[in-house]
Parts: structure tokens; C-alpha cells; sequence
């Protein structure tokens, strides 16, 4: 097929995605933009996840686009709400028609000769291959792998006669009435699993190897619902809630952080008065420090009460093995189960698998730093968009797309073709991006595949919302360790 010329190329159409689009477009009305996307509609991980409960673990204040309120009162909102906010917002910023799907890109190529990118696609529908140039490309597909999650082998499962799911790839025709389900994990999943299918399941027990610092917050925000009973402007609304939900989110962490021991007595005691006298409190006391792990949100205390009712339990064990009608513990205690989960985790993956090279040179993304948390060292003209691991995802995406788009004004008004960070080997640090804050399954996986920790600014990635918003919204844009060229104006060197 023709080779297709855009000025910015981005890949996903999920909540970075978008974002990046409208920041892009708003700060350069004129360039032409192309976004593939490999599934069938918007959405990204809001499209992929169907199972029973799906929500936000952020309030939706923040969790939402900075520049597009979101309008609702309820704190957390459901996986349907937040695909159908994305898209909408899609449409409303006209970038439905520039959304390319059913594409995933596979190979990307910069040559410094043209200044461009080649990116070669697939057509997932027909299997024909296309491909597109771009002056300025922008990864936009978050770290999860689409196509394998995380899922361990486990001692006779084999012999298991029920039906076993992991929540990524959720059948639609599964059916839990009546049944008794064993749900397979600590995190966001399987605490969002217990109530969801508790209704209707015969009983659901939640298995963890250990527990998770476990909050519950109201059903609906009270000031949201306040300043919405005053009729006050819903831009004003959005803008008050949101400034008290971002100083909210970063103080309790830096608290966490500072002071464990007082803050592990917060949250326990938390949990305690929630969950009633009759709790057995081994199962919400983790052994690691708060937020050495994300924290789980409950809303309006629905695990707790499942767990009240004696129509959900949790058992904090380890497996033996499986057997033909469920699960045997180490303790010798065997669950039944007609229907086991597997909310194991998820397998990381960088822009969505896609290969980087540069000038033909191969990249590994592991032993890079990044600029600003934003730009990959020594490949030009590409930002990745990835949220915060501590706080609204949404928060960092909104920032990372904002200074790519101020980024793309700059060399349109300076008349450069070309930007690369450059670093040298002091800056970088032994720790992925992502392996120093937080000890999850997931992030520890992530080090064989994220870049690298810097050591100094502007390379040290620091996951603090006011820190970040200064350097990627505030400060200007000329770098000593951003370079600019014209394309062609120096001879390439190797990527590797």
C-alpha cells in the first residue's frame, strides 16, 4: 500500500491516546494527525477488561482528562462509563475520523537523512500489511500486554474439572449464578471480583498468598455532590474537586511514605471499624509498608459488607494444589469451586510490542533513561505517554501529552526538524522506571522491560504530580540535554 504522510503518528487510542491527540491538536491546529489503534473501537484498557465489577481504582476527578470535566458525582466509576467518556470525548474533539483501527503497529524506523519516522502496520482484519511516515511519533498504548497476561502454572490444574478465567480475557458467556467461585489474587481485581459476583454466585472466596492495604471511600464525592446541589458551574466544580483530590492523593502518599508504622495503624484501623468486631483482621494486615504496594479502594465499603453478609470470605493461604473439584491449601483446607479466577496480575509490555530502531540500529528500550519522563534518550522525535503508578494515571498522561504537544510548537516555530535527548552513562541508574516505588508482581516484571531509573533532573523519574506539572508544563522548553537538528544535518550513530 501507498505509504500515508502524517505530521504526528499515535499509537493507541485509549485514555493516553486521546489525551495526546487533543493536547497535540490544540497546541498545533494545523498538523495532520493519524492515531491507530488496534482494537475496534476507543477505549484501550476500558475496551479490553469486561469482567464483573470493572471500575476506576482513582476518583474520577483526577482520573478524568484535566480538560474535559468529568461530570458525575460518584467517586469511582464503572468500565463502561470511563470507555464511553473517552470516546465521547473522541468525538467531541473531532478525532473519530483520524482513528485508524484494527491497525497494530509492529516496526518503527527514524532515519535522521528525512527526519521521519516509517512505521510498519498491520491490518489485523485482512493480515495486509501498510505503512505510514511521521515527523514526530508518540507511544500511547500504556505497559499491559493485551495478548498474555500474567497467569502462573499451577500444581494440578490439570485435574480441575470447573471452569478456570483470568479477568483479561473474561468469557462472555460465563455464567456464576449458583456457583461457588474462587477468585485467585489481593489486588484491584479480585477485591472488585468479590462483591461483583457475590450477588448472584452461590459464594465467592477470595484467595491471597498475602493481604493488601485495603480503603474504603463514600459512593459519592460529598463536596462534588454539594457544589452540584448549589448549581455551581460544572467547570468550577471540576476544578475545586480536582485541586483538593491531587493535594489529597499526593499528601497521603508522601504521609505513607514518611511515617509507615502511624500510617499503617490508620489504615488498619480503618479496616476494622468497616469490616465490624467479628473480622479476622490476618487478612487485611500486609506485611510490607503502605504504599510499598498500591493501594485498594473500595467504594462505599462493598467488599466488606459481601464479607458480613457470609456470602464472600477471604482465605490467606497458599496453594497445594488443584484437585478435580477445586483448590487444596498448604493448611490441608480444600475450596470448592466451580469457577476459579485467576487475578494473578498482568505481563508489562512497552509500546505494545512494537520494534524501535534508529537508522536501522536496534533499540533497547532497558538500557535507556528518560528524558523528563517523557522523551527515550538518544531516540529522536518520540515521547511515551505513561501515567503514574502512585496516583491518577491520567494525571502524568495529561502532563507527558501536554509537553509533547508545547515540544511540537517549539520546533514549528524554531524550524527544527529534529529532537533527541542525550544522557550520559552517570545519569542512569540500575532500577527500571518503575521497580524502585513500588514492589507489585507486575512492577517487579516490569524491570526487564521498562527503561532504566535516572539518577539527576531531568532524567530521574520522581511520580510527584506538582513536581512533574513544573517541569513539563511550566518550564520552557530549551534543554542542554535536548538537542535540536535539521534532518540530514549530522552523520546518524548507532541506537544499540
Amino acid at each position: 500500500m501507498e505509504r500515508q504522510h502524517v505530521d504526528v503518528l499515535v499509537i493507541g487510542a485509549g485514555i493516553s491516546g486521546i489525551s495526546a491527540a487533543s493536547h497535540v491538536l490544540k497546541e498545533n491546529p494545523g498538523a495532520t494527525l493519524v492515531v491507530l489503534e488496534r482494537r475496534a473501537r476507543v477505549g484501550g484498557t476500558w475496551d479490553l477488561f469486561r469482567y464483573p465489577g470493572i471500575r476506576s481504582d482513582s476518583d474520577m476527578s483526577t482520573f478524568g482528562f484535566g480538560f474535559r470535566p468529568w461530570r458525575g458525582a460518584r467517586i469511582l466509576a464503572d468500565g463502561a462509563e470511563i470507555r464511553q467518556y473517552v470516546e465521547d470525548t473522541a468525538s467531541d474533539g473531532g478525532l473519530l475520523d483520524r482513528i485508524r483501527f484494527g491497525r497494530r503497529a509492529v516496526g518503527a524506523d527514524f532515519s535522521h537523512a528525512t527526519g521521519r519516522w516509517t512505521v510498519e502496520v498491520v491490518d489485523e482484519g485482512t493480515g495486509e500489511r501498510e505503512t505510514y511516515s511521521a515527523g514526530y511519533l508518540v507511544g500511547a498504548t500504556g505497559y499491559y500486554d493485551y495478548d498474555h497476561p500474567y497467569r502462573p502454572d499451577f500444581p494440578g490444574e490439570a485435574d480441575y474439572q470447573g471452569a478456570l478465567v483470568h479477568p483479561q480475557h473474561w468469557p462472555e458467556d460465563l455464567d456464576h449464578t449458583g456457583k461457588r467461585v474462587v477468585v485467585i489474587g489481593s489486588g484491584a481485581t479480585a477485591i472488585t471480583l468479590l462483591p461483583a459476583m457475590a450477588d448472584r454466585a452461590e459464594h465467592v472466596t477470595m484467595l491471597q498468598r498475602s493481604p493488601t492495604y485495603v480503603l474504603a471511600l463514600p459512593e459519592v464525592d460529598p463536596l462534588t455532590f454539594v457544589l452540584q446541589k448549589l448549581r455551581a458551574p460544572a467547570r468550577l466544580t471540576h476544578k475545586v474537586v480536582r485541586a483538593r483530590n491531587i493535594a489529597m492523593q499526593r499528601g497521603s502518599y508522601a504521609f505513607c511514605r514518611a511515617y509507615p508504622r502511624l500510617a499503617r495503624k490508620v489504615l488498619l484501623g480503618l479496616v476494622r471499624a468497616r469490616a465490624g468486631k467479628g473480622v479476622d483482621m490476618r487478612h487485611f494486615s500486609p506485611r510490607y509498608k503502605p504504599w510499598d504496594q498500591r493501594l485498594c479502594v473500595v467504594p462505599g465499603g462493598d467488599l466488606f459488607k459481601v464479607l458480613k453478609s457470609g456470602r464472600a470470605s477471604v482465605a490467606t493461604d497458599h496453594i497445594d494444589t488443584f484437585t478435580a473439584g477445586g483448590i487444596r491449601l498448604k493448611s490441608g483446607r480444600e475450596l470448592r469451586a466451580d469457577i476459579v479466577v485467576t487475578a494473578t496480575g498482568l505481563t508489562v509490555r512497552l509500546m505494545g510490542g512494537m520494534e524501535l530502531t534508529v537508522d536501522g540500529h536496534p533499540v533497547d528500550v532497558t538500557d535507556r533513561v528518560l528524558y523528563k519522563a517523557v522523551l527515550l534518550e538518544g531516540v529522536p522525535n518520540l515521547s511515551l505517554v505513561i501515567g503514574y503508578t502512585n496516583a491518577s494515571w491520567t494525571l502524568k498522561a495529561d502532563l507527558a501529552a501536554g509537553y509533547t504537544a508545547r515540544l511540537l510548537a517549539h520546533m514549528r516555530n524554531h524550524g527544527h526538524d529534529i529532537a533527541t535527548p542525550v544522557a550520559s552513562d552517570a545519569d542512569r541508574s540500575e532500577f527500571s522506571v518503575m521497580g524502585e516505588a513500588l514492589t507489585s508482581g507486575y512492577i517487579a516484571r516490569a524491570d526487564k522491560v521498562m527503561p532504566r531509573q535516572g539518577t539527576r533532573d531531568p532524567w530521574r523519574l520522581w511520580n510527584n504530580y506538582y513536581r512533574d506539572r513544573a517541569m513539563l508544563q511550566d518550564a520552557p522548553i530549551d534543554d542542554s540535554a535536548l538537542r535540536f537538528t535539521k534532518a540530514g544535518a549530522h552523520e546518524p550513530t548507532p541506537a544499540a
